[in-house]
C-alpha cells in the first residue's frame, strides 16, 4: 500500500459527531489509523459541536501523526459559505451524514492533492486497520481501473443477526420492484451488492465532482445510484472487508418515522422510487398498494430463511420482532410513495462540485481558506 500510495496519494474521509468521541468506538478507530504508514491526509467532517467542542475535538484528532484536518461545520466560517449557497439555492437543505459528506469531497477536491479516497464511519466497534487496507486497495493500486469500491462484511455480532433494514427492507424490496414494474437493471444493479446500506466505500478522485449524493439516510443507496448512472460496470467492484462488524445500532422508532431506522426506511425507499421514477418508471397509488403487498409477502418469506439461518448458527432470533419491523416497513413503503406523488419534482440530492465551481469559481478557494482558518 505504500507503494501504491506514491502513485495515487489517499485520503481518508471521517463524518463524526463530537458525540462519537465520548464513545467506544472513536478512541479505537483514532488509535488504529495512526498506525497506518501510506494515508497521506485525513479529513474529519465534525458535526453538532460548539466552539469550546471543537477545541477538544482538535486535542482528540491531534494523536494522528497524519496529515489531517476538521471540517467544523457549526463554526462560524463554514456556517457563512453555507449562506452563501443558500443565497444561489444551491446549499444542502438539512444537516447529516449526507451534507458532512459532501463538504468533506469539496475540501479534498479544493486541495487537489489524493488520487483515491475512502470512506468509513465514526462507530465501528470492531474496527481494526485492516478494514482500511481492504477498503481502499482497489482504487489505490495503479495496476487496477476500478472507480469505486464499495465494502461489504457479515452482519452478525454477540451471537445475534444484525443488519435488520438490509436484510428486512432492502432486499425484499428489491425483489417486489422487479415483481411489480419488471425487470430493471438499476435494481438488478443494488441487488448485487452484498451489502447495499454499508458505510464504507472508496472511489477515484474524479469521482468527486460530478457525483449527486442525498443528505438524508438515503446516501449509500444514492452513491450506488450516482455510480450505476456514471460508471460501467466493470469499473465498480465490491470488498470483503471484515469478518467481524459492529457499530452503534439505531432504534427502530415504531412510533415516530421522523427518526431512527423508520425514518432510514422512508428514506430508502424514495430514493430507489425516484431513481425508477427517473427513467421513465411510472407510479400511482395502486402501483404502491401492489408493491407493499408483494413487498409483505417477500419480507416475511426472508424472516422466516433468517429464522432457520439462526437456528442452523446457534444465533438468536426474535422472530416477533422481526414481523413487527416488516409492518413498519410496508407502511413506510406507503409514506414514502404518497411523499413521492405529493412532491414529484423535490430531489434530497445535493448539487455536484463541478455546478459549484461553475455558479461560484471562488467557492472552493474559499472552502479550503476557510477550513486552514479553523484549524490554525
Amino acid at each position: 500500500m505504500i507503494e501504491f500510495s506514491k502513485f495515487r496519494p489517499i485520503t481518508l474521509i471521517l463524518p463524526s459527531l463530537f458525540s462519537e468521541l465520548k464513545g467506544k468506538a472513536l478512541p479505537n478507530i483514532i488509535n488504529e489509523i495512526s498506525k497506518v504508514k501510506y494515508i497521506k491526509n485525513i479529513v474529519i467532517g465534525l458535526d453538532s459541536a460548539n466552539k469550546n467542542e471543537f477545541e477538544k475535538a482538535k486535542f482528540f484528532f491531534s494523536k494522528l501523526p497524519q496529515k489531517h484536518e476538521i471540517l467544523w461545520h457549526d463554526g462560524p466560517n463554514l456556517k457563512k459559505l453555507d449562506k452563501q449557497l443558500k443565497k444561489h439555492n444551491l446549499a444542502p437543505q438539512q444537516m447529516g451524514k449526507g451534507r458532512n459528506v459532501w463538504y468533506c469531497m469539496g475540501y479534498i477536491l479544493s486541495l487537489g492533492e489524493s488520487e483515491a479516497v475512502a470512506l468509513h464511519d465514526c462507530d465501528i466497534l470492531t474496527y481494526d486497520r485492516n478494514l482500511l487496507a481492504r477498503l481502499v486497495y482497489p482504487v489505490a493500486n495503479p495496476k487496477f481501473n476500478f472507480d469505486f469500491c464499495k465494502g461489504y462484511y457479515p452482519r452478525v455480532s454477540q451471537g445475534k443477526i444484525k443488519g435488520r433494514v438490509a436484510r428486512l427492507l432492502v432486499t425484499p424490496l428489491l425483489r417486489a420492484l422487479e415483481k411489480t414494474i419488471g425487470h430493471n437493471e438499476f435494481i438488478s444493479f443494488v441487488d448485487s451488492f452484498r451489502y447495499p446500506l454499508a458505510g464504507e466505500f472508496s472511489f477515484r478522485r474524479r469521482v468527486l465532482k460530478d457525483i449527486r449524493i442525498p443528505y438524508d439516510w438515503g446516501l449509500e443507496i444514492g452513491v450506488l445510484s450516482e455510480m450505476f448512472r456514471n460508471y460501467a460496470s466493470n469499473r465498480v467492484c465490491q470488498a470483503d472487508i471484515a469478518s467481524n462488524y459492529d457499530h452503534k445500532h439505531q432504534d427502530i422508532s415504531f412510533n415516530d418515522n421522523s427518526t431512527g431506522l423508520s425514518k432510514m426506511s422512508v428514506d430508502i425507499t424514495k430514493v430507489l422510487i425516484r431513481k425508477l421514477a427517473s427513467q421513465g418508471e411510472m407510479f400511482s397509488m395502486s402501483i404502491f398498494r401492489s408493491l407493499k403487498a408483494t413487498y409483505y409477502r417477500e419480507a416475511l418469506d426472508f424472516v422466516q430463511i433468517y429464522k432457520k439461518d439462526a437456528m442452523m448458527n446457534s444465533f438468536e432470533i426474535d422472530v416477533h420482532e422481526e414481523e413487527t419491523a416488516v409492518e413498519l416497513f410496508a407502511k413506510n413503503i406507503m409514506t414514502a410513495g404518497q411523499i413521492f406523488l405529493e412532491s414529484p419534482m423535490e430531489s434530497p440530492n445535493i448539487p455536484t462540485w463541478n455546478r459549484i465551481d461553475t455558479a461560484l469559481p471562488s467557492f472552493l478557494s474559499d472552502l479550503k481558506n476557510a477550513v486552514i482558518n479553523d484549524n490554525s
